[in-house]
């Protein structure tokens, strides 16, 4: 329904700071288009990509592509996806910017603004293997027949490695966490040995925050906050 992934929309005061981040962690750049007036980068450690817009808008953004969006308006109304901002002007990117049930932007456009690139040398960031993104959602059964509109699938709650309700599609994994839990999305990594990942972490001067999600603990997972303030938590396996 809202076509194909394409990035975690990010908004950043200054870019050229996430993006040295991100490069830190072993995340590469795709070559971008001029389809934004504003700066804008993608990084991607291969399996995430995550866009920096340095202008202010609704971060983090999911960010699809769907082509024909003038057309596609029509069936996504009908589905009861009913957007909060539209630009279909002839001589713009057309986009269309929607909200699921606890409020987090979905921006729908119709033609991508990057180029496919190749993954990191080693195949995945010092941050480990990315899983999923985390969203917090106070009504579990509502985002999950929104997201199951759209097209991706609900799992069975999974109580580790915290608990949440997995949702799969064939680009993007989501999951949905109470904000208990921690009140903010959450980009997850897998990695084996969280002793080895935190201290390839540490040779590269990434400081981990204090700050954890709720009944979790350091020996086996860490938060790390960019310079725009996306949260990624790495987890080790037992």
């Amino acid at each position: 329904m809202f076509g194909r992934f394409l990035e975690l929309a990010i908004a950043t005061a200054d870019i050229a700071a996430s993006v040295q981040f991100y490069e830190r962690l072993g995340f590469a750049q795709a070559p971008t288009n001029d389809a934004w007036s504003h700066r804008y980068g993608v990084l991607t450690d291969g399996r995430i990509h995550i866009g920096l817009h340095e202008r202010e808008m609704p971060s983090p953004a999911i960010c699809f592509v769907l082509p024909e969006l003038v057309q596609a308006r029509a069936r996504l109304t009908a589905a009861k996806f009913e957007p909060e901002f539209a630009r279909l002007g002839e001589d713009e990117l057309h986009q269309l910017r929607l909200r699921d049930p606890a409020g987090f932007a979905i921006l729908l456009l119709e033609a991508r603004t990057y180029s496919p690139a190749a993954p990191p040398p080693h195949g995945e960031s010092i941050c480990g293997y990315f899983s999923h993104l985390s969203l917090p959602e106070r009504d579990f059964a509502g985002a999950c027949e929104f997201w199951e509109r759209a097209g991706f699938v609900a799992l069975e709650q999974a109580d580790e490695p915290y608990a949440h309700i997995p949702l799969t599609s064939d680009r993007l994994d989501l999951a949905f966490h109470t904000p208990r839990l921690f009140d903010a999305p959450l980009l997850v990594f897998e990695c084996g040995d969280w002793t080895q990942q935190r201290a390839r972490l540490d040779a590269a001067g990434i400081a981990l925050s204090e700050e954890l999600p709720r009944s979790q603990d350091h020996r086996r997972c860490g938060l790390i906050e960019a310079p725009e303030g996306t949260l990624l938590w790495m987890i080790g396996a037992d």
